[in-house]
């Protein structure tokens, strides 16, 4: 024990200086407890947590330099579970708990694009028909279908249209992404769709500058720079991603080259570069300047406000968020002769964000943004202490720079990805390697060009240049996505597994000295249990209207159409590629009169698909497990999971083992919290 104290005392002793970096590493821990936990802890429990949290923080200032970092970890870890508590509770707002069908009125404060390619408007100030205000959703986030007589929907109109909303759906399988926490943060609601002409009610009022001066500059660029070029011009500058084809989406995807459409740090990185860059020099240009002003202090000013002026473009999601704050610290940095990128700017950038927004620890953005960021900051600052009196030609460093820091960022965010996504870009380095720098020395740098010819009407000139970069990008990437082998399916890991892999990385990256190798052992247990991961036998659908089977061949399913997107999750989630139709016609029995069976080791399955297949069934048996789209009455002796039993436990996930089938319901995985309680 007393070698085991001395060790860890020689430890941190060693990491002196060095520490900070981890400050976020234990918020973010809290903030993952919170998230992890299956009932809701009371409101008198998160304040007792943050009042804990600030007296410890305090007590450290008396400890010495081994308990006080221990003492630091615990406090962090009780403020990010009070701070992810307490914005849970400062988002609550009504939500819907049935399907409803009739009148919708709202604001228009979103417009964007679903995964059926249909536009997606976000609707505030919503008025249904026959519901008590106090009872309506704050948000609605409704698909447009068919013919729309409403064609260019304008932000700030007030709109009104018929349509179907319904509550947010959960987790489309047990432990899975769960939708309904992510529009809780979100304050959606009720989600739907329409196919009736969207109809104006009151064209934009007064609000919402912002807004409407992102799809404003939007709509300028694509009227500038028509086809997927200008699309793609409207994302990089204003973040409106809502003109973007779903097959130019998914080429972007397959070739790892989608973050170029995300303004975040490399955006961020060259916008501030650039303004900085010609401030400087145009500055230095001027005799009077150069000799008698703070030529890079004001430089450094005009890029900070260059760079707030985008983060407010971009609609400010989490990725611009870190990079603006990342950018303005580096930019302080210059303001104060200070050295501008290091780990501890990461570390800040990450604590505000965290802070600001502790649900954004959850998805991938965040997840990919800081293991980029923080890959590139700790290799770079090992490389340069490597190069130092090597004599190399000047001309090798943007080379190896472009080559490491698109081989680092790309292994750092493939495990994140691969776990979100289920899919491994093959080519993905080599697009980038193509990509990355068109992007540097044209893309950006005309789109800033453009917005400063703007006033003069003579932003088609930048964006004209701009829009050659672009098609190249999208050559690119739509031709290597066409290559054979391109894209590969990874199956989902198992709970656990990316945290330890997240952990394993932050050792290697964060800790000093000879140390850091250990970060290789959580790293190699998570890649272990990533490979024994094992999927559900059987998967059962929330509103019981598709059934899944695990087969030799892949999963099989109950319907070649209908539930589209959990289908498209499930097969994702196995790994398996060719879709849904295919998957169908992996069912081992023909279905007839829309009932299909399957036996699965020593149970059968019956699926009755609709209420004629529920009617004519009309017996079971014990051994089997009957699912139904539908409620169901008089079957006895069987598990039956009709819609009224399944709208309790959410999806099913059924495993066969030595023991019997084990059954893990949606609503066992999630427990009672605030996004999903009836």
């Amino acid at each position: 024990m007393r070698h085991a104290i001395a060790w860890l005392q020689s430890g941190l002793l060693n990491q002196r200086g060095h520490l900070f970096p981890w400050a976020p590493v234990c918020l973010a821990a809290g903030i993952g407890l919170y998230f992890a936990l299956r009932a809701e802890p009371p409101v008198w429990g998160l304040g007792l947590c943050a009042g804990l949290a600030l007296a410890l923080l305090v007590a450290t200032r008396w400890l010495d330099a081994v308990s006080g970092p221990l003492v630091s970890v615990i406090a962090l870890a009780l403020l990010g579970f009070s701070l992810a508590g307490a914005r849970t509770h400062a988002v609550a707002g009504p939500k819907l708990d049935f399907r409803y069908y009739g009148a919708v009125e709202g604001r228009i404060v979103g417009i964007d694009r679903s995964a059926s390619d249909a536009v997606r408007l976000t609707l505030d100030r919503v008025v249904l028909e026959r519901m008590d205000p106090a009872e309506t959703p704050d948000r609605v986030r409704v698909s447009l279908h068919g013919e729309q007589g409403y064609i260019v929907p304008e932000p700030g109109a007030v709109v009104i249209f018929t349509g179907h909303l319904s509550p947010p759906s959960g987790a489309v399988e047990p432990g899975g992404f769960d939708f309904r926490r992510h529009a809780w943060f979100l304050r959606l609601g009720a989600v739907g769709y329409t196919r009736t002409p969207v109809l104006l009610l009151e064209p934009p009022g007064g609000g919402q500058v912002v807004f409407k001066a992102r799809m404003w500059l939007s709509a300028r660029v694509q009227a500038a720079l028509p086809g997927e070029a200008g699309a793609f011009a409207a994302a990089v500058m204003t973040g409106d991603r809502s003109g973007m084809g779903q097959e130019t989406l998914d080429a972007l995807r397959a070739t790892n080259l989608a973050h170029l459409l995300a303004i975040s740090g490399l955006h961020m990185g060259l916008l501030a570069g650039f303004v900085f860059g010609t401030l400087r020099l145009g500055l230095l240009l001027v005799p009077r300047c150069r000799h008698f002003w703070p030529v890079k202090q004001i430089a450094a000013m005009g890029a900070l406000v260059a760079a707030a002026g985008y983060l407010a473009l971009s609609g400010g999601n989490v990725a611009t968020e870190r990079a603006f704050v990342m950018v303005s610290v580096a930019l302080v940095a210059v303001l104060f002769n200070r050295r501008a990128l290091s780990l501890r700017a990461v570390a800040l950038a990450a604590m505000i964000v965290l802070c600001l927004q502790p649900e954004a620890l959850l998805g991938p953005g965040f997840q990919m943004s800081f293991a980029a960021t923080t890959a590139l900051v700790a290799v770079f600052e090992r490389l340069s202490v490597w190069q130092r009196g090597r004599g190399w030609p000047r001309w090798t460093a943007p080379v190896i720079s472009l080559v490491v820091s698109s081989a680092v960022a790309g292994a750092a965010t493939a495990p994140v990805g691969m776990a979100h996504f289920n899919q491994v870009a093959h080519y993905g380095l080599l697009a980038n390697l193509v990509s990355v720098p068109v992007m540097g020395a044209l893309v950006v740098p005309m789109a800033v060009l453009a917005a400063l010819l703007m006033p003069l009407g003579l932003d088609w000139i930048a964006l004209a240049i701009m829009g050659i970069g672009l098609d190249w990008i999208l050559l690119v990437a739509q031709s290597v996505a066409g290559w054979e082998g391109a894209v590969s399916a990874v199956k989902a890991p198992m709970a656990g597994v990316l945290p330890l892999l997240a952990f394993g990385g932050l050792i290697l990256c964060l800790w000093q000295g000879r140390g850091r190798l250990a970060g290789l052992a959580p790293a190699a247990l998570a890649v272990a249990l990533w490979a024994q991961t094992e999927r559900p036998a059987l998967l059962i659908a929330e509103n019981g209207a598709l059934v899944g089977k695990l087969t030799e061949a892949g999963r099989a399913l109950s319907r070649p159409r209908g539930s589209g997107f959990v289908a498209e999750v499930w097969l994702e989630n196995d790994g398996q590629l060719g879709g849904q139709e295919a998957a169908a016609g992996l069912w081992p029995a023909p279905i007839e009169a829309r009932v299909a069976r399957a036996a699965l080791g020593p149970l059968d399955v019956v699926h009755l698909q609709g209420k004629g297949a529920a009617a004519g069934f009309t017996s079971c048996r014990a051994g089997q497990i009957v699912v139904a789209s539908v409620e169901v009455t008089g079957l006895t002796g069987c598990e039956l999971y009709d819609l009224a039993r399944l709208r309790q436990t959410g999806a099913v996930a059924l495993w066969l083992t030595p023991d019997g089938p084990r059954i893990v319901t949606a609503a066992e995985r999630a427990g009672i919290r605030p996004w999903n309680a009836q």
